[in-house]
């Protein structure tokens, strides 16, 4: 007994019905084109011809993809593969009526122009037809379960074609139970329109004279829901953001649009969704080729960049996830946000610090990973500086552990997540992961000379929003209490991205190493665009101002001094690293400068001897020899005086 699931049951319900409605169609045109001995004459010949034609009709849909969408979705696309395909087939009726019937076997026209004409428009009819009658009705019956379940009056934010895919999101009850009653728009030439009967109100500029009116009125908007365009500079959303806050309307904000857009896509407006610069566009069509079907391991699987990193794989279709955690509270908040997205991926948590090599070691091998994605860091610049031992046993000797592991497992690639206080260091959070870097760039090295498969690489990256130890949450919870805003100084200036956006380009620089394995080809470095820099000065004082206050007279600014270990600009590349291009968008490479195995297994002695000593000066001396630039750093100055409040703004530290 055939025993179909409800989608296959489904498909093959539609795939009967096309085929149907392509027998219907042959028949209706010969009984209006033809009668008296016509007609019978090609009825006679009908079974001879039709379940040929039928058959062939099939492969056609097939091919034209008519059952890859949901007939409750049928859009332009969907009507366009119809028509392509109808005329793929009243082609080929045009071919066998006029190239080898006729002229060899009747002698006349088996169908003729007119009536090979009139079959391309009721088969166009009788398949697209149906489809749209099945999205309208519901269309119909989603917008009034809706309309009844709908409470929460919603004010939208964005352009017409972005605001347009909400309305239907809306009415179709996909988005909770919102409904949309007016829309501001970024552009003027959307005023006096209406979309889906949602007038347009006014300019997003207005949003607090609006709101304000609609409340008066005894209507107040519940919600109010931004579009991506709101939040493109030509809307001003800095500055609509400050007029809603005395409002207090819950803002959120859309995160993707598309024919299917849900509430899960909703997320609350937060002020770092206004300070970074246009995303670069992600190529999911490679990260997906690159980890569909992969077992990775994350090490550091519950910081805010493993976790992120988890669910992107996750997203991008990885076969079974190893999520290596030493915190246990942290662990458990990733496995749960996995276990929540209800995909296929197998994850599997593992209480293991990265120092414990006989913990480590058997745990990937016993996994077998195909990638390995080295997150698990110390990186907090004011605690290495006091506690640097720590730094140096979990930054180096930790990270040694993972990538001898990873090549003891078998692993295809390495990445190791580094940071941009790497290049030319001046901290011991820079010196430990630009060793670690070299470690892993020399064992990079051993491989292509042996033109062995497996690729070790090192991502770099510079500050990311939200991220523990953020500056952005910092202000925010400053700003909340009332200030002030404590800021290192005046001229720091940091480079920013969103923690979805350096995960995904840490993947792309993933998929791109093993592109580029051979001996003289090979980028080790890769290196995230972060672009323009940005003064933490600017970036307080605007934080503030989005809040709805004024710097230095609603909330003061406090200069603190410049901590040891850190720099007031960073830097993306070392003076004497060469570059490589990638031909990604977002993603710089540079080729490796490193030092030999044996010599850094020797250093290595080194330190771990200077760290059983408590012998900070015989590790410094160490990683001076390991790395020529750290020698050169310059002590932070000491503030001046005690922090005072100071009216322009300035900046704090970084991650």
């Amino acid at each position: 007994m055939l025993n179909l699931t409800k989608p296959g049951a489904k498909k093959l319900a539609v795939i009967v019905h096309d085929l149907a409605m392509t027998a219907l169609a042959i028949l209706f045109v010969f009984a209006v084109r033809f009668d008296g001995a016509q007609f019978d004459e090609r009825m006679r010949d009908l079974p001879s011809f039709l379940p040929f034609f039928v058959a062939y009709a099939g492969v056609v849909y097939w091919f034209f993809q008519l059952y890859r969408s949901k007939w409750r979705f049928a859009s332009l696309p969907d009507l366009s593969n119809i028509v392509r395909a109808v005329s793929i087939l009243a082609l080929t009726l045009l071919v066998v009526d006029y190239v080898l019937v006729a002229p060899n076997l009747y002698g006349y026209f088996y169908f003729g122009k007119i009536a090979i004409a009139l079959y391309w428009l009721v088969q166009a009819a009788l398949l697209g037809g149906p489809r749209l009658a099945y999205r309208y009705f519901k269309y119909s019956r989603s917008k009034q379960h809706a309309a009844r379940e709908a409470t929460l009056p919603a004010l939208l934010l964005g352009r017409s074609a972005d605001v347009e895919v909400v309305i239907r999101a809306m009415e179709t009850g996909t988005m909770g139970r919102m409904r949309p009653v007016g829309i501001l728009t970024p552009r003027k030439d959307d005023l006096g329109q209406s979309i889906r009967g949602v007038p347009v109100l006014g300019l997003v500029s207005q949003i607090e004279t609006i709101a304000t009116d609609a409340a008066e009125r005894g209507e107040p908007f519940r919600r109010i829901v931004a579009a991506p365009s709101a939040l493109l500079p030509e809307a001003e959303p800095d500055q609509w953001l400050a007029r809603t806050r005395k409002l207090a309307i819950p803002i959120s904000r859309l995160d993707t649009l598309g024919e299917g857009v849900r509430g899960s896509e909703l997320a609350p407006l937060e002020i770092e969704d206004l300070l970074v610069r246009p995303s670069v566009t992600i190529d999911r069509a490679r990260l997906e080729g690159f980890l569909k079907g992969k077992r990775v391991i994350v090490t550091g699987g519950g910081g805010s960049i493993g976790s992120e990193i988890c669910l992107r794989c996750a997203a991008f279709g990885a076969a079974e996830l190893l999520v290596v955690e030493s915190s246990e509270p942290a662990l458990f908040h990733v496995t749960e946000a996995l276990a929540a997205q209800d995909l296929p991926m197998r994850v599997t948590g593992a209480l293991a610090d990265v120092r414990d090599e006989a913990r480590i070691g058997p745990l990937f091998k016993a996994f077998a990973p195909d990638i390995v994605i080295h997150a698990a860091a110390l990186k907090h610049v004011p605690y290495l500086e006091a506690d640097w031992g720590e730094g140096i046993k979990t930054n180096i000797f930790g990270s040694v552990t993972v990538t001898e592991a990873a090549i003891a497992a078998g692993a295809g690639i390495f990445v190791m997540i580094s940071t941009d206080k790497a290049i030319e260091p001046v901290s011991m959070l820079g010196a430990t992961k630009r060793f670690a870097e070299m470690y892993a760039q020399a064992r990079d090295a051993e491989f292509a000379a042996g033109n062995r498969g497996m690729r070790l690489v090192a991502v770099r990256f510079g500050n990311v929003l939200g991220s523990v130890g953020s500056v952005v949450p910092k202000f925010k919870a400053q700003i909340e209490r009332g200030g002030p805003v404590t800021v290192t100084s005046p001229d720091m200036i940091r480079y920013f991205m969103t923690i979805r956006e350096a995960c995904d380009l840490v993947l792309s620089a993933a998929s791109h190493a093993p592109e580029h394995d051979a001996a003289g080809d090979r980028a080790a470095v890769y290196v995230l665009k972060m672009g323009q820099p940005l003064k933490i000065i600017d970036l307080a004082e605007r934080m503030i101002r989005l809040a709805g206050y004024e710097p230095g007279s609603d909330i003061e600014i406090a200069i603190t001094g410049v901590r040891p270990g850190e720099r007031l600009n960073e830097i993306l590349f070392a003076k004497d690293e060469p570059m490589a291009e990638t031909g990604l968008d977002g993603v710089m490479a540079a080729k490796p400068i490193f030092a030999g195995r044996e010599r850094m297994l020797a250093w290595l002695e080194e330190l771990e001897r200077a760290v059983a000593a408590h012998d900070r000066r015989g590790a410094e001396a160490v990683l001076d020899e390991a790395i020529p630039d750290f020698r050169l750093r310059q002590p932070a100055t000491p503030p001046a005086a005690p922090a005072q409040p100071h009216s322009q703004s300035a900046a704090a530290s970084q991650r």
